[in-house]
């Protein structure tokens, strides 16, 4: 095998996107493909208005192939303009110009580099956040699966660390998949209304497209305006923008905040996992395989490494995303420089959110509950877990602060000699009968989940 060229991104640094499909539909050649995709359509846009000959539209589109420019010298020629686009549409003139020589006057008629660059970075969103939802599909509905399985299982909840009240396995599930829903929501509003193309000519005012033409009759600016946005967003399927957004990246910073919500969700799930499953708790198992989790140094050992992938997905990108938030402070009709450090970041929120989702959905899919730890663990307190219900109990009783008070000795004398609370409870001075008998259906947790199951139904139907 062949190693890669040095400057080459394998991935070698983020395996949550190494091999996965987001990766290859982010990759240069994908980009390029893109932005010519964008050339190719705004030539057979400006030719259903009359203003691009159609055989030189069809001729650009046929000639609209990455695999035929050279990406790596695009990159290098782009150091000497600060954008890939200039070099572009030199080359991409001169592959046209080989099959039709008078189509190549139509190449780039009228656009500047950000209507080329722009749109194709919609053109290139597009298909990563079909991969994205469709792997927050998959984990929904492993989620889903988990939840109704696990709808009554018995767990404890933890608050700020520590063991809180019971709780079931299956509300937890379901918690996650709520936010994995909320996610694809956020992601559905952009794909389906908030990628635009981006047509503004030079400086926003489309004099470039409307001086081009020209030729013939006079369009009207404001009418020729309108319909070749129209136009454009017929021929790539994207939106018709209000105005040109050279310097307005609304656009930008919406699919960066969806895409930050959209990791951290799945990073709460991750962490989640993580924590359920240390030694010491040992409630959940990520699925194996040859070589799964192992340890360079402790063959013991198999790591959450899906856990930890994602993660260490959804600890990046939001502060990417909050990077791209930054560049809405852009100066003037064009920044020089905010605009440009859009690209790598967009390109990388886009890149670790469908390495997260891929890596979550196979995590949710083979996640192993092991429901004999969870109930260990949940009797680990000797059901103080529900000294809440009982306090609620006395307090009509007693008062809410001798019931406050009583609950607080009995927890710790429980918890420094590991007897029942319902035990220790009983030989405390002062306890009403009634209380007194009731006591060991009071303190057992499968009687204080509250609403949980109702909860997970009412999830489950969402």
């Amino acid at each position: 095998m062949s190693p890669s060229p040095s400057w080459a991104d394998d991935g070698l640094l983020s395996p949550v996107r190494a091999g996965s499909p987001v990766e290859a539909a982010t990759g240069d050649r994908a980009w390029l493909q893109a932005m010519l995709d964008a050339e190719a359509a705004l030539a057979r846009a400006q030719a259903s208005l009359g203003r691009v000959p159609k055989e030189a539209a069809e001729a650009i589109t046929r000639a609209a192939d990455a695999d035929r420019l050279d990406a790596r010298a695009l990159a290098l020629a782009a150091r000497e303009t600060a954008n890939p686009v200039v070099g572009l549409v030199k080359a991409f003139t001169a592959v046209v110009a080989e099959a039709d020589p008078s189509a190549a006057e139509d190449v780039h008629q009228g656009s500047p580099s950000p209507d080329v660059f722009d749109t194709g970075a919609m053109l290139g969103a597009r298909p990563a956040l079909a991969l994205v939802r469709a792997d927050l599909a998959r984990t929904a509905g492993a989620l889903a699966a988990l939840a109704g399985r696990h709808r009554g299982t018995l767990a404890v909840a933890r608050t700020l660390a520590l063991h809180a009240v019971p709780t079931t396995f299956g509300l937890r599930a379901a918690g996650w998949r709520a936010l994995v829903l909320d996610a694809d929501a956020r992601l559905a509003r952009i794909q389906e209304g908030g990628l635009p193309v981006s047509l503004g000519g030079a400086a926003g005012t489309l004099a470039g497209y409307l001086e081009y033409a020209a030729d013939g009759p006079q369009p009207a600016p404001d009418g020729y305006a309108a319909e070749l946005a129209e136009a454009f967003a017929a021929e790539t399927g994207l939106a018709v923008p209000v105005l040109p957004w050279h310097a307005l990246r609304t656009p930008v910073a919406d699919l960066a905040s969806a895409l930050a919500f959209t990791a951290g969700a799945l990073g709460k799930f991750a962490v989640d996992v993580q924590s359920l499953a240390r030694t010491e708790i040992g409630e959940v198992a990520e699925p194996g395989g040859p070589g799964r989790g192992g340890s360079s140094a402790m063959p013991h050992k198999r790591n959450p490494v899906l856990a930890t992938m994602v993660r260490a997905a959804a600890l990046q990108v939001p502060a990417l995303a909050a990077a791209l938030t930054g560049c809405l402070v852009s100066e003037d009709e064009r920044s020089a420089g905010a605009w440009h450090a859009e690209w790598q970041l967009l390109r990388e929120c886009l890149r670790l959110s469908g390495g997260a989702a891929r890596t979550a959905a196979e995590l949710a899919e083979g996640l192993q509950v092991r429901t004999g730890r969870v109930r260990a663990n949940l009797d680990l307190t000797s059901s103080q877990v529900v000294s809440e219900r009982v306090a609620a109990r006395l307090a009509p009783v007693l008062g809410r602060a001798r019931a406050r008070t009583l609950l607080t000795e009995a927890a710790r004398e429980a918890g420094e000699t590991g007897r029942p609370l319902a035990e220790v409870l009983g030989e405390m001075p002062g306890l009403p009968p009634e209380v007194a008998g009731a006591l060991p259906a009071l303190c057992d947790p499968a009687g204080y989940t509250g609403a949980a199951t109702a909860l997970v139904d009412r999830a489950l139907r969402s």
